[in-house]
């Protein structure tokens, strides 16, 4: 918590010894011990232990927390395939843990990087019919919480792949998986909600919508999150 007020070039040099240290192969017990604790108590992996936010999507797309070794195990033995990663940076232990995981059985692993607070970006939203007939499927994609960023990769899975209406898609960022719309993480509500308004509304194809029409720089200027709700997402539940 107290990263937070440092310089942001001492944050940053944080950040790069953090990645330094999980973005490699656990070897010894007492690497492994240290990437399973640091993946329950500083990641907060123990609170997935007992809740895994997991929901099927579709037949081909399941959705969920970061998943422990023996959740990713269990999608194997489950006929899973792909593990979608949607965090990005590999700062803490689940990193290491899960990529050994998934060669452990047989799971192709891959990034999509997705931010929960941001606009989503023009080029990564036009990449997406690529990404999806890359994959091989059953899919499990997954962020920290299972909440914002599994959420918009879902509704953007429906979107583009099996062409719901975004109504519809809305549906997998709700409080049910935990999201909180009047958060910060609320601007990917808002990004769905210009979508329904300025393009669907007018007959426009999502994806050519985002190539003509989508303004991301215009939405992360006049999106206004709540306080309350921001407070509860960002300091108390901590959310990534």
């Amino acid at each position: 918590m107290l990263n937070r007020f440092l310089p942001p070039e001492r944050r940053y040099h944080r950040r790069q010894a953090r990645i330094a240290r999980w973005d490699r192969p656990i070897e010894g017990a007492r690497a492994r011990l240290a990437a399973w604790a640091n993946m329950l108590f500083v990641d907060h992996g123990v609170f997935r232990l007992a809740y895994a936010n997991r929901f099927r999507v579709t037949a081909d797309l399941w959705r969920s927390s970061q998943p422990s070794p023996g959740q990713v195990a269990a999608f194997a033995r489950a006929g899973g395939r792909t593990i979608v990663n949607l965090r990005g940076g590999r700062e803490h232990g689940s990193w290491p843990l899960q990529r050994e995981a998934c060669e452990r059985h047989g799971l192709a692993l891959v990034d999509c990087v997705l931010r929960s607070r941001e606009a989503p970006d023009r080029d990564t939203l036009l990449g997406l019919p690529t990404l999806f007939q890359d994959l091989r499927y059953p899919v499990l994609v997954h962020c920290k919480s299972g909440a914002d960023r599994a959420g918009l990769f879902a509704a953007l899975f429906l979107l583009v792949r099996e062409g719901v209406a975004v109504g519809e898609a809305r549906r997998q960022l709700s409080l049910r998986f935990g999201h909180f719309r009047f958060a910060k993480t609320g601007i990917l509500d808002a990004f769905l909600d210009a979508y329904e308004r300025e393009g669907e509304s007018q007959g426009i194809a999502f994806l050519d919508w985002v190539a003509r029409v989508y303004d991301p720089v215009a939405l992360a200027r006049t999106y206004r999150s709540g306080f309350w709700s921001s407070l509860v997402a960002d300091r108390l539940i901590r959310r990534e």
